[in-house]
């Protein structure tokens, strides 16, 4: 990792329960905003907006998109800043979007770019958002089929963490969050790893100490490197092929959708895999990360035409420098590598290693 001189920044506060409420009372309280916007999607509109009116009585102004990640696109940024326009939001007012992934990246996104830029306050509903979406600036959408291709970094005024609203989720939201916990420990720290392989995701009481241990470990790598000069790659630990997966999932006319957790699940097996065959990691280790995943994630099957797709996917990966496909890898758990160039043929033995 060490090479390129990586500029440090302040993330945004991540506030918890009534902190952090308290913190958004005294905004609204201010007024120095003329008008306040609250972002939710069809589910978090029914499930969560009564839990946030519970804690937020000020005058607001509703809007709402079409919840999925399909809906994660231009067209629904077009009509959230024709409303924002019809309804007289000027520079001076706040957006806060309130749901899970999606909402939050793409409410970032509208408001960083309606008027060249309007503040907003994110309240991540899912699990997924909590420990990954809602912190570190990343805003933006899909474009033709592509998994976050049009977005830029830009840091809400805070943000607020409620566990209440985790009741709201179904299980296979849950997992899906659990996934990037889970690579939070490979990344950064094996005793969080071996802990969350071991506890069940079920156990609500001890979920917001986790939730907390990996924004933690978020927010160090985000203040180090805020625009994924160096360091914040290895947040992509399991992505490079996770979004190709997703994506391929999500344009497919016949295949179930994954979650964003499932996919990334799946190339995190994939990419132990490869870190086996690239950067040394243990076949113990390897089998471990393989079984940890394999009893909470169901599993996927992938036909040729499948896989032949998904590496045409890879071209378009992020991090990819003079048309080569960059892994971020692990020597060990909790030890990664970044910019890591793997051979075709080990991609494929990495989706064989998933299948067997």
């Amino acid at each position: 990792m060490a090479g390129k001189k990586i500029d440090k920044a302040s993330i945004s506060t991540v506030l918890y329960t009534e902190k952090g409420w308290n913190r958004l009372d005294k905004t609204a309280d201010s007024n120095q905003y003329t008008s306040i916007f609250v972002l939710t999607d069809s589910n978090t509109n029914r499930h969560c907006l009564p839990l946030f009116e519970n804690h937020f009585q000020h005058p607001y102004t509703p809007m709402t998109m079409e919840a999925g990640e399909t809906h994660k696109h231009l067209a629904t940024c077009e009509d959230l800043w024709a409303s924002l326009s019809e309804q007289g939001a000027d520079r001076n007012s706040l957006l806060i979007n309130l749901g899970g992934g999606v909402v939050t990246d793409l409410g970032g996104f509208v408001a960083s770019t309606y008027k060249r830029g309007i503040d907003f306050i994110n309240i991540p509903t899912s699990l997924l958002a909590m420990v990954d979406a809602s912190v570190g600036g990343k805003t933006g959408v899909d474009f033709q089929g592509l998994k976050n291709q049009i977005g830029i970094i830009k840091e809400p005024e805070f943000v607020v963490i409620d566990d209440v609203f985790l009741q709201t989720l179904p299980q296979n939201e849950r997992r899906s969050g659990y996934a990037e916990m889970l690579k939070h420990g490979l990344i950064a720290d094996a005793d969080y790893f071996s802990l969350l392989s071991s506890n069940s995701i079920a156990k609500h009481d001890q979920m917001m100490g986790h939730i907390r241990h990996s924004v933690s470990i978020k927010s160090k790598v985000v203040t180090e490197d805020p625009f994924e000069r160096g360091l914040r790659k290895i947040l992509n630990y399991g992505h490079t092929l996770g979004h190709a997966i997703e994506t391929h999932f999500l344009e497919h006319p016949t295949k179930k959708i994954l979650l964003h957790g499932e996919a990334i699940a799946i190339g995190m097996i994939m990419e132990a895999e490869l870190s086996f065959l690239t950067t040394n990691l243990t076949a113990e280790e390897r089998d471990l990360i393989k079984t940890v995943f394999s009893s909470i994630y169901d599993p996927v099957s992938f036909t040729e035409s499948d896989i032949i797709a998904i590496k045409g996917l890879l071209k378009h990966d992020k991090k990819n420098q003079s048309n080569q496909v960059r892994f971020v890898l692990l020597q060990a758990i909790g030890k990664p590598v970044i910019d890591c160039l793997v051979r075709e043929e080990d991609i494929n033995a990495a989706f064989q290693f998933y299948a067997d």
